[in-house]
């Protein structure tokens, strides 16, 4: 059975911001950060539960690749950063989101 993919290439998604008493695979400046979805990348069990020891009971999850501007994640620069993030760590960007 193939499961749906919630995001598609070019979906503008953020990320949820957050500061989880444990471990998070979700790096503190990317937080509640607006990106846009590069590509799916598979599926993997979440890190965050392998890290508490939870690694044969981990929920699987999706990876994506998400692109933001250097300016959205440090306030300056002209590239871009790639992140792979779990799909939990993302929702949809609302309207009134910008880029």
């Amino acid at each position: 059975m193939t499961r749906e993919l919630a995001y598609a290439a070019g979906d503008l998604v953020r990320t949820y911001l957050h500061d989880p008493p444990h471990h998070t695979r979700l790096p503190r400046y990317a937080r509640g950060k607006l990106g846009v979805v590069v590509e799916p990348e598979g599926p993997a069990p979440l890190a965050d539960a392998r890290a508490q020891g939870r690694g044969d009971d981990a929920p699987v999850e999706m990876i994506y690749a998400v692109r933001f501007a250097a300016r959205e994640l440090w306030g300056e620069g002209d590239h871009d950063v790639v992140l792979d993030l779990t799909e939990s760590y993302l929702r949809k960007a609302e309207p009134g989101d910008e880029r």
